[in-house]
């Protein structure tokens, strides 16, 4: 066996590669088949696309798109709890892919690799109701009089840092009851997914979504997967492909925005 180990290795350097690429030939998708389980990270706090609940379930459209994946690969899913501050830690140690409304960012392509976008959703402000004609712009909620609320760790806090550098910044770390602190008056503005916003105004009256057509960033969501990995990212392209194509991708989705 040692002769036949070494043998392999020495073919590998004659056609010159090396011994990490040789092994990074065999695909994670590989492993998920011969399993017959993926292990799905998510924080499970975003609505609607994954929300865990008290019995350790999970709902959500993404949850109920993956399960789809599952299904055409002939394997189980094993869901894997996490948070936003942990996702890519916890990903990379624990799980095959990621899912729950993950943006798409240059910050996270450096550690992971994604499917193609299934979503597009931009960032956008949600508030009372009567404040709506206050915080249209960057500009508008970019003020020291201004108290902005976010969760920890994603995309949201980074678009906060990033962009309202003269607002008032409250990291609120139960994603679930964030929207409530607006209503009570804690906070004036939250900035999120569009698509987050207009199922919070709709569970929430007195929330409304500011202007959700028109986010005021570009957004892209995906499923993160094993970096580099070509066969894994092929095989999720042409699933999500043929799920938007067979019209179940719209189904799922509908479901959840009612």
């Amino acid at each position: 066996m040692k002769r036949i180990a070494l043998l392999a290795f020495v073919l590998v350097l004659l056609a010159g590669l090396s011994p990490r690429a040789y092994a990074q030939d065999q695909s994670r998708l590989d492993a998920i088949i011969k399993s017959g389980k993926i292990k799905v990270c998510s924080p499970g706090d975003y609505k609607p696309f994954s929300l865990a609940k008290p019995d350790g379930a999970f709902e959500g459209i993404d949850i109920d798109l993956i399960a789809s994946a599952a299904k055409a690969l002939g394997v189980e899913v094993e869901m894997v709890k996490t948070s936003w501050p942990k996702l890519m830690d916890d990903f990379l140690a624990s799980c095959d892919v990621a899912v729950g409304g993950i943006s798409v960012s240059t910050e996270r392509a450096k550690r992971a690799g994604f499917t193609q976008a299934y979503m597009i959703n931009g960032k956008a402000p949600i508030t009372k109701c009567e404040n709506v004609s206050k915080f249209q712009t960057v500009a508008d909620i970019n003020k020291a009089n201004v108290t902005v609320i976010t969760n920890p760790g994603g995309s949201n806090e980074r678009f906060v840092r990033a962009n309202l550098p003269a607002a008032k910044v409250i990291v609120f770390n139960d994603n679930v009851t964030i929207f409530d602190e607006i209503l009570k008056g804690n906070a004036d503005v939250m900035i999120s997914e569009s698509i987050e916003t207009i199922v919070q105004q709709k569970i929430r009256p007195g929330l409304c979504a500011v202007n959700p057509d028109k986010p005021l960033q570009y957004g892209e969501m995906g499923y993160m997967l094993p970096r580099g990995d070509a066969s894994i990212k092929a095989w999720f392209d042409t699933w999500l492909h043929l799920a938007k194509a067979s019209g179940e991708y719209d189904r799922i989705v509908e479901k959840w925005m009612k």
